[in-house]
C-alpha cells in the first residue's frame, strides 16, 4: 500500500489576519523613523535600496487586491505548501514593478497607510474561502494570507539587516506561520521520514527518503531557530555558513540539507 498522505496543516484564519496586520503595522511604525539617508541605503536584495524594499512590502499585500480583482478560479488546484516553489518565476517583473512603486510614492508612510486601509476593507468584504488566482495556482484567500506572513517576516528581517539599529519586532504569530509554512514546504520537496527538522518552538517535520524511525531519538536530526530557518529557506543564509557559525545543528548521514535549500527562488 502507498504511504498515507499527510494531512495539511491548518492555520487559524483570524489569527493569521491579526498577524499580517500586526507585522505590517510594525513595519509602518519603523518606516516613519527612517531618514532620507537611511532610505537610500543598499539592501541584500540585489540593487534595491531600503526605499524600494519598503515599497515591495506594500506590494506584497496589494497582491491580494490584484488577485481579488480577477475572476475567481473554478476550483483550488494547489496547496499552500506549494507556494514557495512558485516565487522565482516573476522575479524580473516584480523588480520592475517595485522600482516603479517606489518612484511613484515618495511619501512611503502615506502609501503604506493606504495599503493597510484597503487591506482591512478587502478582508471585511471577502470571505476566507474566496478562491484567488495566484502565482502558484488557485488558493483560498485565507491560505494566501498565510503566504503573506512569509513575505512580511522575511522582508522585516531584510530591513533590519539593511538599517543598523532599526530592530523591527517580529510578531510571534507571523513568525510562527512563516516558519511552519516553509518547514512544511521542505517536507513537500523532500518527502520521507528519515530526517527530523526541528525549529522550536514552532515546527517539527519529517523529510528525506530513507529508513523511517518510529520511536526514540531519530538518527538524523536538524535543529535551528526560526529566523535562521527562514534565512536558510529563502536564500539569505547558506547552509555551510549556518553550520560553520553554529546557527544550525545537524547530526546523521541524512541531515545535510544543503542540496535542498533554499526553497524560495
Amino acid at each position: 500500500m502507498p504511504p498515507a498522505r499527510k494531512r495539511a496543516r491548518a492555520y487559524d484564519p483570524a489569527r493569521t489576519r491579526t498577524a499580517v496586520l500586526a507585522q505590517f503595522g510594525s513595519v509602518r511604525t519603523a518606516v516613519r523613523t527612517l531618514t532620507a539617508q537611511q532610505l537610500a541605503l543598499p539592501t541584500r536584495l540585489g540593487d534595491w535600496t531600503v526605499r524600494e524594499l519598503v515599497a515591495h512590502v506594500g506590494m506584497a499585500l496589494t497582491a491580494l487586491h490584484r488577485a481579488v480583482d480577477r475572476p475567481a478560479p473554478p476550483r483550488q488546484d494547489v496547496q499552500v505548501t506549494e507556494w514557495p516553489f512558485a516565487t522565482a518565476g516573476n522575479s524580473a517583473a516584480i523588480a520592475d514593478f517595485t522600482r516603479k512603486l517606489a518612484a511613484d510614492h515618495p511619501d512611503l508612510d502615506a502609501y503604506l497607510a493606504d495599503v493597510e486601509e484597503s487591506l482591512r476593507a478587502l478582508l471585511a468584504e471577502h470571505p476566507g474561502s474566496r478562491l484567488l488566482e495566484t502565482n502558484a495556482g488557485a488558493l483560498p484567500l485565507d491560505d494566501y494570507l498565510v503566504t503573506r506572513t512569509v513575505e512580511l517576516v522575511v522582508h522585516t528581517d531584510d530591513l533590519n539587516a539593511a538599517v543598523p539599529g532599526l530592530d523591527i519586532p517580529h510578531d510571534r504569530q507571523a513568525l510562527a506561520s512563516a516558519t511552519r509554512l516553509l518547514a512544511d514546504a521542505l517536507a513537500v520537496k523532500a518527502p520521507g521520514g528519515s530526517t527530523e527538522v526541528r525549529v522550536p518552538p514552532y515546527a517539527v517535520v519529517q523529510c528525506v527518503e530513507g529508513p523511517r524511525h518510529t520511536r526514540g531519538t531519530p538518527p538524523n536530526v536538524v535543529e535551528t531557530d526560526p529566523l535562521t530557518w527562514i534565512r536558510l529557506a529563502t536564500g539569505r543564509l547558506a547552509w555551510k555558513d549556518a553550520l560553520d557559525d553554529a546557527k544550525v545543528s545537524a547530526s546523521g548521514e541524512r541531515a545535510d540539507l544543503g542540496e535542498l535549500l533554499p526553497l524560495l527562488g
